[in-house]
This record gives C-alpha cells, sequence and structure tokens, in this order.
C-alpha cells in the first residue's frame, strides 16, 4: 500500500520507511519463520524471547522512523526517538537472540 501511494503520488518521501518494512518487516521476519519451521529449536523460551523482541523491534523502529522523518503530529523529538531507537535496540536483540538460538537445534 505505502509503495502504491508513493508510485501514485509522486513523492518518495516514505522511501527508508518503505524499504525498513520491506527488509525487516517481510524478509527478515519469513527468513526466521522458514528456520523455526526447517529446524527444531530446544529452548522454547529463547524462541519465544526471539519471537517477540523481532515483532516488537521491527513495529518500532519502522513507526519511529515514520515519526522522526515525516513528523506527522506534534510531537516532541525525544518522543519519537525513544520509539525509533528503542525499536532498533530492540530489533538487535532479537538478532543476537536468533544468532544464539542457532546453537538450539535439535540433532536429527
Amino acid at each position: 500500500m505505502l509503495g502504491a501511494h508513493m508510485a501514485g503520488s509522486g513523492s518518495y518521501a516514505f522511501r527508508p520507511i518503505h524499504a525498513h518494512i520491506l527488509v525487516v518487516g517481510w524478509l527478515t521476519l519469513f527468513a526466521w519463520a522458514v528456520y523455526y519451521e526447517v529446524f527444531t529449536i530446544t529452548s522454547k523460551k529463547l524462541a519465544v524471547w526471539h519471537t517477540w523482541t523481532a515483532i516488537i523491534g521491527a513495529s518500532g523502529l519502522t513507526a519511529g522512523m515514520w515519526l522522526q522523518n515525516l513528523k506527522p503530529f506534534d510531537l516532541p523529538e525525544a518522543a519519537s526517538l525513544i520509539l525509533y531507537i528503542g525499536g532498533g535496540v530492540t530489533l538487535l536483540v532479537s538478532f543476537i537472540l536468533f544468532l544464539v538460538s542457532t546453537f538450539f537445534i535439535e540433532k536429527k
């Protein structure tokens, strides 16, 4: 929808947000889902923590980026930065948790 809006309006102001939604929100989460379908993780709590940090991080990063770049509301700069940086850090934690989870797969 965002890509169609940019193409129709001729404005590419949403380009960085659109790219992050695609790469982080779709490709990365899809790749992780395939990994969890193919491999059995022995540490279920680690998988749950990874999943939730990925969802929260991807949502926070893209929402914070949108608020920071386009300033659609009259919010203080600190509010959008907290969401932007907090989402990015949470997403980074999810990448680290995914790396750790690769050491906890069931041997076949």
